[in-house]
C-alpha cells in the first residue's frame, strides 16, 4: 500500500494477496457521512486517491490486543457510495459478496479492484493488523472510519480492474461441472 495504476493492472481476479501497508475502515454509515461531506464541499477525513478501504467494523480489542474481531461487512451495502470514491482515486474495497454494475463500470473506467476476505475468519484476520487508530466519525463506535496498519492481510482479487469476475465466472465454472454430470 499506498496502491498505483501499475500494481491494479497486474492484479488478476482470482490472485491471492496479502496485503501490507495501510488500510481504512469504513462501512456504511461512514460511507454515508464522507459522501455529505463531499457533498458539501469539505474534505474526506483522509484522502482516498490510491487507497484500500475494508469494509469492517471492527470489534473492541480485548487487553493485550490491538484490535477485536475484524471480519468483512457485506460489500454491497457500500454500492451507493462507492462510484465517487473510486472517482476520486480510491483503488481497492475489502469485503464480502457481490457488486453492482455502477461500482464494476467505475473500477474499470478509473482502475480499482475489489479483493475478497473470508467471511468467518475475523479473529484470523485480526491478527494481521498491528495498530489501530479511529481518524473520524468516532461517534460511530466500532463503525467509525480507522487507520490499519496490516501485514500479511489475506485476501483475494475477486473483481479485476478490468471487469473480471469471480462471482460471475465461478458460477459459469459451477455451472459447466454440473452439467457434466
Amino acid at each position: 500500500m499506498p496502491l498505483d495504476d501499475e500494481v491494479i493492472n497486474t492484479l488478476k481476479a482470482g490472485d491471492m494477496v496479502l496485503i501490507t501497508g495501510t488500510i481504512y475502515t469504513a462501512r456504511d454509515a461512514a460511507h454515508k457521512k464522507m459522501i455529505e461531506l463531499l457533498q458539501m464541499g469539505k474534505p474526506l477525513p483522509f484522502d482516498v486517491k490510491n487507497q484500500v478501504i475494508y469494509y469492517a467494523g471492527p470489534c473492541p480489542a480485548s487487553e493485550g490486543l490491538v484490535i477485536g474481531s475484524a471480519g468483512p461487512t457485506t460489500s454491497g451495502r457500500m454500492d451507493k457510495y462507492a462510484p465517487a470514491l473510486i472517482e476520486l482515486g480510491l483503488k481497492g474495497m475489502i469485503g464480502k459478496g457481490q457488486r453492482d454494475d455502477s461500482v464494476v463500470k467505475a473500477m474499470i473506467k478509473h482502475g480499482a479492484v475489489c479483493f475478497g476476505a473470508v467471511g468467518g475468519a475475523a479473529a484470523l484476520i485480526s491478527k494481521s493488523v498491528k495498530a489501530q487508530e479511529i481518524i473520524a466519525f468516532e461517534e460511530l463506535g466500532t463503525e467509525a472510519v480507522r487507520r490499519l496498519e496490516v501485514v500479511d492481510f489475506p485476501a483475494i482479487v475477486v473483481i479485476d480492474r478490468y471487469g473480471n469476475n469471480l462471482y460471475v465466472s465461478g458460477r459459469e465454472q459451477f455451472a459447466r461441472m454440473d452439467d457434466r454430470r
